[in-house]
């Protein structure tokens, strides 16, 4: 079969997929063999054909038409989210990654610094496997290919199960935009359908980099192939009120992150902690932006159908509101097209699900005395669920931002803004565009930037010799000893 079948045209039966160890891995060498013959000849033609490639990528994800029937067919097999805003990412992501690798340097000398004799050359990884979500289909994909090809390197994608059908036809999409340019379709590869766990594991092994976004079991799967990875921890963001906020503009920007595409991404806050001195009006705000309080007896429905057994339930996952509420039995509330539903709390931990990620348009609420105890909360809810990811902040003191990075095991803090757009970046922020969020070792990660193009780049260093400079001693330690003595 060639690479142009695996993910494009043709979907092998379970009857035709490889049924023994030695057949999958052969399977996924051929594709990986394909991936290293048309990576090093991609790199032979420099940066103009790693920014084509790049381009030819995210123009097949952009373009209105592919773009709807991406989004369309990503919501219809996964049952996950809402075609206009998977639309509305599909596109922002990855224009926002456009702009970010416009002009970028990947390829040859990137950096010289005379002073120290150094200069810098960007270097390919080779042949990157990317690990996809089902919540993301078309979108998460889309960006690790355009990061990818953008550093000279090939990509093969495995898809989650229900994502493939969404993913083989970016691919084809992708293929078509190659072809314009002349650039090999074996640069950008997918496991064949059915998607398993040993293919999965097998292009983990053999490919030269992992990138993994999705379930902490296959980002777990990762870190232990052998090969070098960069994988996600989990999400379940909390989002603290204080007394200074404009409460309607933090209710404004909460409901909007809490219902985009229902709530399938990591960054949509799972909790938020409100100050007591402002937590009736605040929920009144949240009221006004859609929001549907829970009585205690509605809660307790509620938490019966989205836990079975300890354990979230997929019923729930992604799905509007209203649709949850009628899950639940809670045909009051679904009555009144509620764009989320917020239930209170005090407790974190597993006696406290709601405490947790949810994927889905549920805001847990919690009542602090102040904003040290607001801290304390979500040092308890991050204990459980969700460390290194990142906090929001929706007030006007600027040092509290500062003292949140100081304090809590998060890698960002997201400040006055609507949390899953700003934390991937956005176009009003810093901050890289990504679908995928290192969370540092708190999260069980070995970075804490948004995944982005320096980490599918080897960077080699060339080191030419300079005029020694050799410090005194008492320049380095003169302070140490003046205070404790040598």
């Amino acid at each position: 079969m060639n690479s142009r079948a695996f993910g494009a045209d043709i979907h092998p039966s379970g009857a035709a997929a490889a049924t023994t160890a030695q057949d999958v891995d052969r399977q996924v060498a051929a594709l990986v063999a394909r991936a290293r013959t048309a990576q090093r000849d991609f790199v032979r033609g420099g940066q103009q054909a790693l920014d084509t490639a790049a381009c030819a990528a995210a123009w097949a994800i952009m373009e209105s038409t592919r773009n709807r029937q991406l989004a369309e067919l990503a919501v219809h097999d996964t049952g996950l989210g809402n075609v206009e805003d998977k639309i509305q990412k599909n596109f922002r992501k990855t224009l926002g990654l456009l702009r970010d690798l416009h002009g970028r340097k990947t390829h040859g000398v990137i950096a010289e610094d005379t002073q120290k004799g150094i200069v810098e050359i960007a270097r390919p990884v080779g042949v990157v496997a990317a690990i996809t979500p089902s919540t993301n289909p078309a979108a998460t994909p889309a960006n690790k290919i355009v990061n990818a090809l953008k550093c000279g390197n090939a990509v093969i994608v495995a898809p989650s199960p229900k994502g493939h059908s969404a993913c083989a036809l970016l691919l084809k999409f992708i293929h078509a935009e190659l072809a314009k340019a002349n650039l090999s379709p074996d640069l950008v590869q997918m496991l064949p359908d059915p998607v398993t766990k040993a293919a999965t594991a097998a292009l983990m092994r053999q490919a030269d980099l992992i990138v993994a976004t999705g379930s902490q079991a296959n980002v777990r799967m990762a870190y232990t192939s052998g090969t070098p990875a960069f994988g996600v921890g989990a999400g379940n963001v909390a989002s603290i009120v204080t007394a200074s906020a404009d409460l309607q503009d933090a209710a404004n920007k909460i409901a909007r992150s809490k219902t985009f595409d229902n709530a399938t991404s990591c960054s949509s806050e799972n909790s938020i902690v409100i100050e007591g001195g402002v937590y009736d009006a605040m929920i009144d705000a949240l009221r006004a932006a859609g929001g549907a309080v829970l009585n205690a007896n509605q809660k307790r429905a509620l938490q019966d159908v989205m836990w079975v057994e300890g354990k979230l339930s997929g019923n729930c996952t992604a799905k509007s509101a209203q649709v949850i509420a009628q899950l639940a039995g809670l045909h009051d509330v679904a009555a009144q097209h509620p764009a989320f539903l917020m239930v209170e709390e005090s407790g974190a931990g597993t006696d406290y699900p709601f405490s947790g990620e949810k994927l889905s348009p549920v805001l847990t609420v919690y009542r602090a005395q102040d904003f040290s105890d607001a801290i304390s909360l979500v040092e308890r809810i991050y204990a459980y669920m969700g460390a290194g990811h990142s906090v929001g902040l929706h007030g006007a003191d600027r040092t509290q931002a500062v003292q949140l990075g100081e304090t809590l095991p998060v890698a960002r803090v997201i400040v006055n803004q609507a949390h899953c757009f700003a934390t991937g970046g956005n176009f009003d922020n810093g901050l890289p565009f990504s679908l995928s969020m290192g969370c540092g070792t708190w999260g069980r990660n070995n970075f804490t930037d948004n995944l982005n193009y320096r980490q599918y780049l080897n960077v080699t260093r060339v080191a030419y010799p300079i005029e020694a400079t050799v410090p005194e001693v008492d320049d380095l330690l003169g302070d140490y000893f003046g205070r404790f003595g040598r």
